[in-house]
């Protein structure tokens, strides 16, 4: 039998990716209302152990990494982007960086009632005042401006039970999704990448939200949703487009 996929949008969201800043800061400053519809769900590239415990539960994580000279032509073009909205930008250098520091302290400041402003600050210390998120001494930083824990938040990504549950949860949640990128955004089995689809994604969501809004079927799952030759040919090597990573 087909699956299901739950009605609520969801907005998958990453740290590290400028065009996943990009589309938060449009969400927040132009669709307020579809921001508070949607759930949000933190995605991020995972270390060893994290890439295991998926493993284990038998999901993988769908991303490639972008080449060069992808790398070179998003510098340009998010600055463009951050210049036409009136942001100023700071671009982080990133040595080493584990990703698990800044996102995994996200469910320890959501589980606190902070999750929002959260997610605001971290995006504010990396790209306009081009902060190392993932040292443990700017996530304890942050978590002190908001009234929270600083050494629980800072050493969350040595927290295992806090990798084994809601972390896993993230990671299996964002595979099965097919999240291969990022901003990503799911409302049903629509999926929008990119932040050039943020409109199309909005649209969708408000559509469905209006009052007169005609009952639609239930959707069953698209075959090409559930894999294949095919499927996997197309998820593999670099194919991103300039309003997303992945």
């Amino acid at each position: 039998m087909a699956g299901r996929r739950g009605k609520v949008p969801r907005f998958y969201f990453n740290f590290r990716s400028p065009y996943s800043w990009i589309a938060y800061r449009d969400l927040m400053d132009r669709y307020p209302d579809v921001a508070q519809t949607v759930e949000w769900h933190p995605w991020w590239e995972p270390d060893a152990d994290g890439e295991r415990l998926m493993k284990e539960h038998g999901e993988t994580f769908p991303y490639t990494p972008m080449t060069r000279e992808k790398h070179l032509y998003i510098l340009q073009d998010v600055r463009r982007l951050a210049r036409a909205r009136g942001l100023d930008i700071s671009w982080p250098l990133d040595e080493d960086p584990v990703w698990e520091v800044p996102h995994l302290a996200y469910f320890l400041a959501l589980e606190a009632g902070h999750g929002p402003r959260y997610i605001e600050r971290v995006y504010r210390a990396r790209w306009q005042e081009g902060r190392d998120i993932c040292d443990p001494a700017t996530v304890a930083d942050i978590a002190t401006e908001l009234g929270l824990p600083a050494e629980r938040l800072a050493g969350a990504a040595e927290d295992r039970e806090l990798r084994e549950g809601p972390a896993l949860a993230a990671l299996l949640a964002l595979g099965r999704d097919g999240a291969f990128g990022v901003p990503f955004f799911l409302h049903g089995y629509d999926k929008f990448w990119g932040v050039d689809r943020l409109p199309a994604f909005v649209e969708s969501v408000r559509a469905r939200a209006r009052p007169d809004a005609a009952p639609r079927p239930e959707p069953v799952e698209p075959a090409e949703a559930r894999g294949g030759p095919d499927f996997a040919a197309a998820r593999s090597g670099d194919q991103g487009h300039a309003g997303g990573c992945g």
